[in-house]
């Protein structure tokens, strides 16, 4: 028995959907129009299409891993769409959790740093900050500029139009999981793996806090040259996000009085953001390099894997703590 215990028919019950409101109709209609500039580029590259490719591109001649990559996208955006109908529709109350979790969980990790790191990055612009003409000038070309604003726009409105879905969506159906504070310390070997979310998340944040600072060891030429403030908004987001993991997992698993939903919200985000990206990255290094240089260095690859690992540790906690909600 432990002091977590609680009813637990209160969590497996399944409410009635509520009537939406007209602000969620809204934010079901903007997350679903927010789709529609990426999905449209992506399909129109697959069909063959060079909008927006500049000439002398890596695009314009795209492999096999590059046409798979883009399906793969395309149908991860196309996800987006199931899940704010999941969030919005009254048959989403019947889908298990687990269906639901694992997607949001993902949607999360991928979306966040963009949430974080391209208002920064716009913000960097608009003061006079943005990419040096000799940074600009070593980048090859891939992308018109207009690109990179319409889909990270679309992006950040999907995030921030996802949360506002999901955070009362979560709330009505599984609300008193977060209520209350962190309670009883978990039970080894939760303790331990915190521990080792902990550390891991600190190594990769203090290894990016050394790349924004100017270091230089472990990046690729290419990467050096092209570094401007823009690019140092992305390395803290990173390694901010592997703080965040973490430091939400150590919390959850010390238990204490803190409220429960700021630690579970640190853990479910830092966690995802480094799980999500990590394995992201580490796919994407593996894979053909587009420009036909050497990739990333083995302590870039070695980030990136460190990032997984915090991420699947903080995520590991952040489960054991929900799990040990409904004990009894």
């Amino acid at each position: 028995m432990t002091t977590r215990a609680v009813n637990p028919s209160k969590y497996e019950t399944r409410p009635s959907a509520p009537d939406l409101g007209a602000g969620r109709r809204i934010l079901r209609a903007v997350a679903l129009a927010a789709t529609v500039p990426y999905l449209a580029l992506k399909t129109a590259w697959l069909s063959g299409s060079r909008i927006g490719i500049p000439d002398g591109s890596v695009l314009l001649d795209p492999g096999t891993f590059l046409i798979t990559a883009n399906a793969v996208t395309v149908a991860m955006d196309a996800c987006v769409i199931v899940l704010v109908l999941v969030l919005t529709r009254p048959w989403g109350r019947r889908v298990p959790a687990w269906f639901l979790t694992a997607p949001v969980f993902v949607a999360t990790g991928l979306l966040t740093p963009i949430l974080l790191g391209f208002p920064g990055q716009l913000l960097i612009r608009a003061l006079g900050f943005g990419a040096e003409p000799a940074a600009e000038a070593a980048r090859e070309p891939f992308l018109d500029p207009w690109v990179f604003n319409v889909v990270y726009t679309g992006f950040t409105v999907q995030g921030l139009a996802l949360a506002a879905l999901f955070v009362p969506y979560a709330r009505e159906r599984w609300g008193g999981r977060w209520q209350g504070v962190t309670g009883t310390r978990l039970p080894s070997p939760t303790g331990v793996v915190a521990a080792a979310a902990a550390a891991v998340g600190l190594a990769i944040a203090a290894a990016h806090l050394y790349w924004a600072c100017g270091g230089t060891a472990g990046l690729d030429p290419e990467r050096v040259a092209a570094r401007s403030a823009e690019t140092v908004v992305v390395t803290v987001v990173h390694g901010t996000c592997a703080l965040a993991a973490g430091a939400g997992a150590l919390l959850l698993a010390r238990g204490g009085a803190l409220p429960a939903r700021w630690p579970l919200g640190l853990a479910w985000t830092g966690g995802a953001a480094t799980l999500s990206w990590g394995t992201w990255m580490l796919a994407t290094a593996l894979g053909p390099q587009l420009d036909g240089g050497e990739g990333p260095s083995a302590l870039g690859l070695l980030t990136y894997a460190g990032q997984m690992i915090t991420g699947l540790l903080s995520a590991t906690v952040l489960i054991r703590f929900l799990t040990s909600r409904r004990e009894g």
